[in-house]
């Protein structure tokens, strides 16, 4: 016979993933974790950390299947846990400055 804490134990393990990617070199591991484990507390179970020692957890940011997560939030079953890199630059500025340039461009024309 089963205890109940015994079937709480063989049901509390949830598979997840990490994964970080650079220009030329993606990293993604699977990797067994307690039910309730949150993104952060994987990522250091992964041992990714030590694979990239450029990752800082107080500043890169984190999330799930490409949307943002908190931190402290709690995997399911499945999800895979993504940590960004940080932006070379802003997109919305880049945009801006595209926009403007062309406006310079279309105004000024070049020489007739």
């Amino acid at each position: 016979m089963v205890s109940e804490s015994e079937m709480v134990d063989q049901g509390a393990q949830i598979k997840v993933e990490v994964a970080y990617a650079l220009e030329n070199n993606q990293q993604i591991l699977d990797l067994m974790v307690s039910q309730g484990t949150t993104l952060e507390q994987a990522v250091e179970q992964s041992g990714i950390l030590k694979m990239f020692p450029e990752i800082d957890l107080k500043f890169n940011k984190m999330g799930v299947f490409g949307k943002l997560g908190k931190k402290t939030a709690e995997l399911k079953a499945g999800d895979r846990v993504e940590i960004y890199r940080p932006l070379i630059a802003d997109p919305k500025e880049v945009r801006r400055k595209r926009e403007a340039d062309g406006k310079k461009m279309k105004k000024g024309g070049g020489e007739k």
